[in-house]
């Protein structure tokens, strides 16, 4: 793409022409021109963040019961992994507290497998309602899947503040071939759902899934505009090991980075994650993902070791960064914790 070409594409960005054509163009950045969309990012960033402080969370999964198949998930298709286990309420109870005083964790992540079992949500409300009493300033994330609105009401009640539902793409015709038996459309009325009853809400797609294009990885940015977002997020596809798309290609990293600058310089209020799966994809990208314009990290210090290879979302060897990681990063992004 020639610079004057380049130029003119930053130069729209910058004044909030965030038009179509202008961000397939940045979503392709490489070289010069990335590290001067980061910078845009950066600056877009500090505005309103001025702090500088990266928020650190938390993550405890907490079961991998899952009733649905993704394609590109290693749950429900990986051998050799018990698909059974939900921790107990004692031993979340026990992992709030470690991480909660010796950590001084302030935000916690559950993340589950999709299990919209009566029983299970109940657990997760009970578990929620009694952590809350005790910890009235931790901050509860939940990521379970598609719910019922009342199952929703149900946890809001119970005391969680936020929830975290990925559209994962805005094809609502890629999206049915990635998620069988599910469909855009019902993630999209879930996702309504949880921003009329008060969750500050997160959302976000993966980049490379097989038989994406490049409109659709930018009709997934423009898309982010119907709702209002709290947390937006990027993943980069990663093909598991046991999933039905072992043997595609993994996303280009280059377009994954591009996307979160883009997200910070059109949703600049929004929190914004850089995952690990940047990190297992390529060394150092999640500390580019910080620089791209995230605020955001998860330390992979709630889910109890024996646990952590029975969920292998996006591959079996995972990277879980732990907390000296983590700081390393945030400290070398030149941000604060």
């Amino acid at each position: 793409m020639p610079k004057a070409m380049n130029k003119s594409v930053l130069e729209s960005l910058a004044g909030g022409n965030f038009g179509r054509s202008v961000v397939r163009k940045a979503l392709l950045f490489k070289g010069n021109e990335q590290k001067q969309l980061f910078t845009l990012a950066r600056k877009r960033r500090m505005q309103f963040f001025p702090s500088r402080r990266a928020e650190i969370r938390s993550v405890i999964e907490i079961s991998n019961i899952c009733r649905i198949k993704c394609n590109f998930c290693n749950i429900n298709f990986y051998a050799n992994i018990p698909r059974s286990y939900i921790l107990k309420e004692a031993d979340i109870i026990k992992i709030i507290e470690y991480v909660y005083y010796k950590k001084g964790r302030r935000v916690v992540l559950f993340q589950s497998g999709e299990n919209n079992s009566r029983a299970y949500i109940d657990f997760v409300a009970k578990c929620v309602r009694n952590i809350k009493a005790k910890f009235n300033d931790l901050r509860l994330m939940l990521c379970l899947g598609n719910l019922s609105f009342g199952q929703y009401k149900q946890l809001r009640n119970a005391g969680a503040d936020r929830y975290i539902l990925k559209f994962e793409t805005s094809n609502p015709a890629l999206y049915r071939k990635i998620k069988p038996g599910d469909s855009l459309k019902k993630r999209i009325r879930c996702l309504e759902q949880l921003i009329s009853i008060g969750f500050e809400a997160g959302s976000g797609n993966i980049v490379g899934l097989p038989g994406q294009s490049l409109d659709d990885i930018a009709g997934d940015l423009l898309f982010m505009r119907s709702f209002k977002l709290r947390m937006a997020s990027c993943s980069v596809f990663f093909p598991g090991e046991g999933s039905n798309y072992r043997d595609e290609g993994t996303g280009d990293i280059d377009i994954a980075l591009n996307f979160m600058a883009l997200t910070r310089i059109m949703y600049p209020h929004v929190l914004i994650p850089s995952t690990s799966s940047l990190e297992r994809v390529k060394k150092g990208a999640q500390y580019l993902g910080l620089m791209a314009g995230a605020n955001a990290v998860t330390v992979h210090d709630g889910t109890p070791l024996k646990l952590k290879k029975n969920f292998p979302i996006y591959s079996v060897r995972r990277f879980t960064p732990g907390e000296r990681f983590i700081k390393e990063i945030v400290k070398k992004a030149r941000l604060r914790f």
